[in-house]
């Protein structure tokens, strides 16, 4: 017995490295194979075995088991890549890479990781390739399938990628909708409410699986955040599957009447071809949920930029004076207020070809060249897949009508679009938002897309990429008073879970009191001003399209606004401080060598915390924070010889500190 493993693992690593111990391969059992990769500091670990024919992962971090034996595997016609395996060859190589990347939380990223690629074959000789790689609290993996003989293309009928979680977990999740329901049959668009430390099991409101990422508390052990990156025409968009009550969830493909039931819901590889990455960040604390960049890591740009790309902050008419809003005069007063803010853009919403026209919005591009303000103008994507009616529509679906329309921007000045009303996550629908984003590129323009799936990984794949909304949004807030009610909850939820792996267009900072035009009516806001800046800090996306008017410079405190007009959107270095999803969070936010230290508290109590706050190195900072009476006041404070501060939130308020 002990020569024939001695001789399987002759074969198995002829080309493979040895790397310090971190990566080994192990044996467990009658005939029974394991493999073993490890984070560059052997605590996050990924233990795979081959048991009669089928692959399986675990994975442990510090000795804890975090996800117990998971399945991998790929099915097809005639093709089954989950049985029936043995493994041919074993690789392991180091990840040491740096890269620049101004779009997401860190700008410059340090990528350490050790990688395990190991090759198997079925009884037809047909080969599936299996990649992990391992960082230090994040594992990505991915499938590749070689062409062997003369099939040049796989449907993948089923993915088989599982994570069966320990019994003590409970979840963070948010329900993927069933396809052709909502307004104007407009879903899925990933605007569903998280249910928060949800017992496994429990079926989800529309009994289709949840969307991507998902948030897991494994007790005391930590917590694990599921989602995946690098995807694009290439595959589909996945989520996972209703999960059961011993905790076992998997990958899921789209419903078959998503994208008005046109498309395969299984998406086909052209062969040689990769699977998206699957990611998996695992943290004894959330300290690691938070921070993560496994989004951007494993994946690469797509193409180079057309021209140096311009980000920063917009407002936006549409969002408190809404579709009447859509007017000559009415956008030249939000031109204005941008300049009065010092703001980059104004994006211009639904219906301007109808109630603007296009040679009235080529002056009001004139109109802001002057004031150094550019123009973005909203687009829905729509051919054939809802019933929306917003206009301009049949522009973004087919190539030639796409190009004319970019053509005509370019040469009037149009800085950017944004594109609403997707039809899912099929394969043909994640193809077309790269199409957009590819020909935008040739045209100059960024692109932020609405009503629309997750991004993954894509500051990174596209440069013209902004970002999308994939959130139940600041709209929301206009429309029901629910939202409202649940502003401050929501929000202590996305750092967690949506905003930590990809730019969120939520378009946060609504000041008015009342959401209407006039500030008197409509829905209520519950939350406080301070809050509302801390959100321009929490929420993380390159282009903010924030929620002013131009009322607010007057009906506004001076430091209120003061603060509007220098709060960055590009960041160096995002920090956790504290916090625990659905009732506060504390997060610290860096731009060269100043600091934006957020706070906000859902409970609905007054909240004290104390904080560490290493960072400063100046022994004043500035201090936003509400009195008693709920109303913002600013002032200097002074830190403790330990870098301490005593922090007092009110229900539905808010804190910044900012300096050096």
């Amino acid at each position: 017995m002990m020569c024939m493993k001695y001789k399987w693992y002759l074969a198995t690593v002829k080309k493979r490295i040895v790397l310090s111990g971190l990566l080994l391969l192990l044996f467990s059992g009658l005939g029974a194979q394991e493999l073993r990769v490890a984070g560059p500091d052997g605590k996050l670990e990924v233990n795979l075995s081959l048991e009669q024919g089928k692959l399986y992962y675990r994975v442990n971090l510090a000795g804890q088991e975090m996800l117990a034996r998971s399945p991998l595997g790929l099915r097809g016609d005639k093709v089954d890549l989950a049985s029936k395996l043995h493994v041919l060859t074993s690789e392991n190589r180091v990840i040491d890479q740096t890269y620049a990347e101004p779009k997401i939380k860190r700008r410059l990223v340090h990528h350490q990781a050790n990688e395990l690629q190991c090759t198997l074959e079925n009884d037809l000789k047909q080969q599936l390739v299996v990649i992990f790689r391992v960082s230090n609290n994040d594992i990505a993996f991915r499938y590749g399938i070689p062409q062997v003989g003369e099939a040049a293309n796989f449907r993948v009928e089923e993915e088989m990628s599982g994570f069966k979680f320990p019994d003590s977990t409970t979840t963070f999740l948010t329900a993927q909708a069933t396809a052709m329901i909502g307004w104007k049959k407009t879903k899925p668009s990933y605007e569903e409410a998280y249910v928060p430390d949800q017992a496994m099991g429990v079926p989800s409101q529309y009994g289709v699986g949840y969307t991507f990422p998902a948030l897991f508390h494994v007790g005391s052990r930590g917590w694990v955040l599921l989602s995946e990156t690098g995807s694009n025409g290439s595959y589909c968009g996945t989520k996972l599957s209703e999960g059961t009550k011993s905790g076992f969830y998997k990958i899921a493909f789209p419903e078959q009447g998503e994208n008005n039931g046109m498309g395969d819901a299984a998406p086909t590889l052209a062969l040689p071809g990769f699977t998206p990455w699957r990611t998996i960040t695992v943290g004894s604390t959330l300290k690691p949920i938070v921070e993560t960049t496994i989004p951007f890591d494993v994946v690469e740009p797509q193409y180079a930029a057309s021209k140096p790309y311009t980000f920063g902050r917009a407002t936006w008419s549409w969002l408190e004076w809404q579709d009447g809003s859509i007017n000559f005069e009415d956008q030249k007063k939000f031109i204005d207020l941008s300049a009065a803010l010092g703001y980059e853009f104004v994006l211009v919403d639904n219906w301007w070809d109808k109630q603007i026209g296009h040679r009235k919005i080529e002056e009001l591009v004139a109109y802001g060249r002057e004031k150094a303000v550019g123009l973005c103008l909203w687009y829905n994507s729509n051919g054939f897949w809802n019933d929306a009616p917003q206009t301009p529509k049949n522009r973004m679906n087919t190539a030639v009508a796409r190009k004319k329309e970019m053509a005509w921007m370019q040469s009037i000045g149009i800085k950017g679009i944004k594109v609403d009303f997707f039809g899912g996550d099929k394969q043909e629908t994640l193809q077309l938002y790269e199409d957009i984003l590819a020909d935008a590129n040739d045209y100059g323009l960024t692109v932020i897309f609405h009503g629309c799936t997750l991004p993954r990984g894509w500051e990174r794949m596209y440069p013209n990429f902004v970002g999308s909304e994939a959130v139940l949004a600041s709209e929301n807030l206009i429309f029901t008073q629910d939202a409202n009610d649940n502003e401050a909850f929501n929000a202590t939820l996305h750092p967690f879970i949506r905003n930590t792996v990809g730019a969120m267009d939520f378009g946060p900072v609504l000041l008015n009191k009342r959401h209407n035009r006039e500030n008197n009516g409509g829905t209520i806001r519950k939350t406080t001003e301070t809050f509302q800046l801390a959100t321009a800090v929490l929420f993380q996306t390159p282009v903010q399209n924030f929620g002013l008017t131009p009322n607010n410079l007057l009906d506004m405190p001076a430091h209120v606004i003061d603060f509007m007009k220098q709060v960055p959107t590009l960041w160096d270095e995002t920090l956790f401080v504290d916090g625990y999803p659905g009732k506060y969070v504390v997060l610290a936010r860096r731009k060269k060598e100043q600091w934006y230290i957020a706070a906000v508290n859902t409970e609905g109590k007054e909240k004290t915390i104390e904080v560490n706050l290493p960072m400063f190195s100046e022994k004043v900072v500035q201090y936003i924070g509400d009195n008693k009476s709920r109303g913002s006041e600013q002032k200097t404070i002074r830190l403790s010889r330990e870098k301490t501060v005593r922090l007092i939130l009110q229900p539905g308020g808010g804190a910044l500190l900012i300096g050096k």
